[in-house]
This record gives C-alpha cells, sequence and structure tokens, in this order.
C-alpha cells in the first residue's frame, strides 16, 4: 500500500510520517510525503528530532504532489489542517482521503526545551497511529473499510487513547 502524506509546505509534519512510516519495515506500506506548495527544504530541526529517535533521514526531501502524478497513490493523509482544506490535484481524485490534523512543532516559539518536547510529541503521536494502522489487517480491508479504521486512528489519538 502506497501511503502518501500531505502537508501544504512538506518540511515537518509530513516529513516526519513518512519517515516514520518507513522505519516500521512493514513490507505493506510505503511511505511518501509531499506538499501543494512545497517549501523546498525540510526543516532542520524535523531531521534532528528523527534521528535522535534513531529513525534514518536519508532521502527525505521536500517535494510537490505533482511529482506523485504518475505513483499508484491508495490513501492520501493530510496532516496539516489547511492541507486539508485544499482541493487534490485531479491524478489523486481517485484515491482516498483521510485527515490525521497535528500540531506543527516547527511552528512554536518556546525554549529550546519546549521545542524538544513539541517534536517529540508529535513523533509519539505519529508512531502510535502507524502502529495502530499497521495492527489492521490491510489486505483484508476494503476502501470503505479502510478509511473508517484511519479515521478512527485519528479520532482515539486525539482522545489520547492511542498513546
Amino acid at each position: 500500500m502506497n501511503i502518501l502524506f500531505i502537508c501544504t509546505h512538506n518540511r515537518c509534519r509530513s516529513i516526519l510520517c513518512e519517515a516514520i512510516s518507513n522505519h516500521s519495515n512493514d513490507p505493506r506500506i510505503q511511505a511518501f510525503s509531499a506538499g501543494s506548495q512545497p517549501a523546498g527544504e525540510v526543516h532542520p530541526l524535523s531531521l534532528k528530532y528523527l534521528a535522535a529517535h534513531g529513525i534514518s533521514t536519508a532521502n527525505l526531501r521536500s517535494q510537490s504532489w505533482d511529482d506523485f502524478a504518475d505513483k499508484a497513490i491508495d490513501i492520501a493523509i493530510t496532516v496539516c489542517d489547511s492541507a486539508a482544506g485544499e482541493s487534490c490535484p485531479l491524478w489523486l481524485g481517485g484515491s482516498p482521503k483521510v485527515h490525521w490534523g497535528l500540531s506543527d512543532p516547527s511552528k512554536l516559539n518556546g525554549s529550546d526545551a519546549e521545542i524538544e518536547a513539541a517534536f517529540n510529541d508529535c513523533i509519539a503521536s505519529i508512531q502510535a497511529r502507524i502502529k495502530a494502522l499497521l495492527a489492521l489487517d490491510l489486505e483484508q480491508l476494503d476502501k470503505a473499510e479502510l478509511i473508517a479504521a484511519l479515521k478512527q486512528i485519528h479520532t482515539n489519538a486525539t482522545e489520547g487513547s492511542l498513546i
């Protein structure tokens, strides 16, 4: 299953999701990330905190969702509210879209300790969501069941029952 994580600038949350998903080394999924208006570079703190968690940052880059026009995407997951409200490109029209809203740790103005805590909280939330995703019987779910399951994962994460 090819999963495309989308965030407007593709420099923090969607990058974290891609890296954490692929770190699972589960052969059933391959994660990618993209943005509608990519920043062109990955936020340096995204790289720092992924590395601190032992998660590879190799090949991570900020890229446009147009770069995936020729890729079969099984599910698109938006992780920022602005991306959730955007119209996806026509080529993505047949792919289900689910929203997993995540707070943006790269936007926090605070002490180094507060920023580190925000990144760690975001990473922990993503890890819990990916763990729940991988616990699903992905081969047996139809499109509607997959969408419902992914929405439930977001609801559970928001309510704090995943972490």
